[in-house]
């Protein structure tokens, strides 16, 4: 069996090599074949037309030497040029001369009159008479400023101080500008004694603020420039009204104030004003009142 596969490859690779010959052989052929069939058609419908060429772009030559267009530029003569002035020179002295003997011809008033110095004013004096006047601006009249607070507190042996604190956070302090516009969004006004007092309808004080910083009183002009520890809010008992409505004024104005400039309430001791704090000392002023 493997000498009959041998023969039989033997002879698959005679044919090949015999039928690769055969075809290198008839190449040549071939391509004379194609060459002379295409020398004939060139004969017969001559040679293909040449593509034409386009000339080539050209462009004008430009010498850096040469200025551009100094050839186009006026040339001036000195001479003309002075005759020229000579002859202005003159018409503006024969202009001056006719203006002076028209001048003395009008007399000084008239000359005056008509001079360049006084026509812009004589155009603003001729204005027509239908125009509409000037009006002067007009001013706004100024509010009067409201008047202070009424304090009107019993006597040292006769009162009752209810009182709150707004604390500065630890490390911090109140803005001057700031708590200024906190009172005053809460209806304080500057009055008595320096310090701030939250009117009623009738303009007496019901609550007042002080500093807690010594004296505790309030200059305006120079209260945006200061920093405050906090407030000591109080109500002075008896006033004009009864002491649960001035206690219950007291700490709604208290909190409102805290929203906003974010410190910490305390009571006159420094205790937290915590919500059972406030209910304590509510009762401890109804058992006063009832006492």
């Amino acid at each position: 069996m493997m000498s009959e596969l041998r023969w039989t490859l033997l002879i698959i690779g005679v044919l090949f090599i015999v039928a690769l010959a055969w075809w290198e052989r008839r190449r040549p052929r071939q391509a004379s074949g194609s060459f002379e069939r295409t020398s004939a058609r060139e004969a017969v419908d001559g040679p293909p037309p040449r593509a034409m060429r386009e000339p080539p772009l050209t462009l004008p030559e430009v010498h850096a030497g040469e200025p551009l267009g100094a050839h186009e530029l006026p040339v001036i003569e000195l001479e003309a040029l002075d005759a020229a002035t000579a002859v202005e020179a003159e018409e503006a002295e024969e202009l001056e001369t006719v203006e002076a003997e028209t001048a003395d011809d009008r007399g000084p008033e008239q000359a005056w009159a008509a001079s360049p110095a006084t026509e812009p004013l004589a155009a603003t004096e001729a204005a027509p008479a239908d125009a509409a006047p000037v009006l002067p601006r007009e001013v706004l009249p100024e509010l009067p400023a409201p008047p202070p607070p009424l304090v009107d507190w019993p006597r040292d042996e006769e009162r009752r101080i209810l009182a709150v604190r707004l604390v500065a956070p630890l490390a911090e302090r109140f803005a001057g500008r700031s708590l200024r516009q906190a009172l005053a969004a809460e209806g304080f006004v500057l009055g008595q004694f320096a310090i701030f007092h939250k009117p009623d309808e009738e303009r007496r004080a019901v609550l007042s603020a002080a500093s807690l910083t010594r004296p505790g009183t309030f200059d305006m002009q120079t209260m945006d420039s200061q920093h405050y520890g906090g407030l000591s809010l109080f109500a002075v008992l008896p006033g004009p009204k009864s002491p649960p409505q001035a206690f219950e004024e007291l700490v709604f104005t208290a909190r409102n104030l805290n929203e906003r400039l974010h410190g910490v309430l305390q009571d006159e001791r420094g205790t937290p004003l915590t919500a059972a704090r406030i209910a304590q000392l509510r009762e401890q002023l109804s058992d006063g009142m009832a006492s």
